[in-house]
């Protein structure tokens, strides 16, 4: 397999600056960002605005931990709040069917290309949240239609018990996926469905120089091993767990989060070719019902208070504001060899892609 030479040591260091700056319950602010005091103070005083009515979140993280975020925004604003819980994949097509009468109001979670493509369809109300000033600028959108909350990266969530009855050593490369010994013991989600699935698919295509015929053929060749396409990106992560399949790719804070739980045999390996990662973004939808409340809960998921809410539920992504303290069961990206994923060329390819994933790859049959 092809591995390219491009460097992401950009990315690499934004990442090591936002780990570096959580070290401990304090942070310091990046130079060129306002005051933490300034900040927080705009951020409080959009909480105390006097708002009504109700607020609909599409969510795209762990179910419990959309409960968590929701309900903690509405205990601090009493704003209700109620979420749908929605792959990226889901959420996208379900906005631009709506479009003329938007069924939510905020999409949180799930990686940024989805965030792109919502963008090019006009789907997206542009925010910029005094709480995003602490946010690198190559986490979130420049016009404010998006910002990053959490970046994640993809890896191999493998049931150590079936490999070792299986005769298979953890992965540590895609090109370990295509063992026959794997056949049939591989999941993945379907990439129209999700976002973590398009991500894998994306990364393949830039491990092959941006070739996206070489990740078809890698596609087609892993058919054969491949279980079930699941409609949720982190549900192969709980079929490894159960011991129905030996390797799951999914985002490894989904495994550490399923192994924590208790599905014990699971654990995360990363390609040592390169992989891919999510910036896990935040968002208001064009037309929405109560913007004063939108614009609300995206400055409390921006928050050092927000984003904290994760670990309490044993979701480890990485927050974007380095004021927040970071879990020690957070996965060291600055230690993972990431691609240079090119997030707006992802988004870009996106429908053609994963229709022609729909027609060519998951119907055909098995070797």
């Amino acid at each position: 397999m092809k591995i390219v030479s491009k460097s992401v040591i950009l990315v690499l260091l934004l990442l090591s600056l936002i780990l570096t700056a959580c070290q401990g319950t304090a942070a310091s602010t990046p130079e060129a960002a306002p005051a933490v005091e300034d900040v927080s103070d705009a951020a409080d005083a959009s909480a105390d605005q006097v708002v009504t009515g109700e607020l609909t979140v599409a969510c795209g993280a762990q179910e419990d931990w959309c409960q968590a975020m929701t309900q903690s925004f509405e205990a601090k604003t009493g704003i209700k709040t109620n979420y749908v819980r929605l792959s990226s994949g889901e959420a996208l097509a379900r906005f631009i069917a709506s479009k003329d009468n938007p069924e939510f109001d905020v999409w949180h979670g799930g990686p940024a290309d989805g965030y792109i493509a919502a963008k090019n369809e006009g789907l997206l109300e542009p925010y910029i949240s005094p709480s995003a000033a602490l946010v690198p600028d190559q986490l979130k959108d420049a016009d404010g239609s998006w910002t990053g909350v959490y970046i994640g990266a993809l890896g191999f969530c493998s049931n150590a018990d079936v490999l070792n009855d299986l005769g298979v050593d953890v992965p540590t490369s895609w090109d370990d996926l295509l063992d026959p010994a794997l056949k049939e013991q591989v999941a993945i989600a379907h990439p129209a469905t999700s976002g973590t699935a398009y991500t894998a698919f994306w990364t393949l295509a830039t491990l092959n120089g941006g070739d996206q015929e070489k990740a078809f053929e890698y596609f087609a060749e892993l058919h054969n091993n491949i279980l079930q396409y699941t409609k949720s990106g982190s549900a192969p992560g709980q079929m490894a767990g159960r011991g129905e399949v030996a390797v799951a790719i999914i985002f490894s804070h989904d495994c550490v989060k399923f192994n924590e739980e208790g599905m014990t045999s699971l654990v995360v390996s990363f390609p040592e070719e390169g992989t891919g990662y999510e910036i896990g973004g935040a968002a208001i939808l064009k037309g929405v019902k109560n913007l004063p409340a939108a614009q609300m809960y995206i400055d409390f998921v921006l928050s050092k208070e927000g984003q904290e809410i994760g670990p309490t539920v044993k979701s480890y992504q990485l927050p974007t504001n380095p004021e927040a303290t970071v879990s020690d069961k957070v996965v060291k990206l600055s230690e993972v060899n990431l691609v240079s994923y090119d997030f707006i060329a992802a988004a870009a390819a996106k429908n053609d892609l994963t229709a022609r994933f729909d027609a060519e790859i998951a119907p055909a049959p098995k070797e």
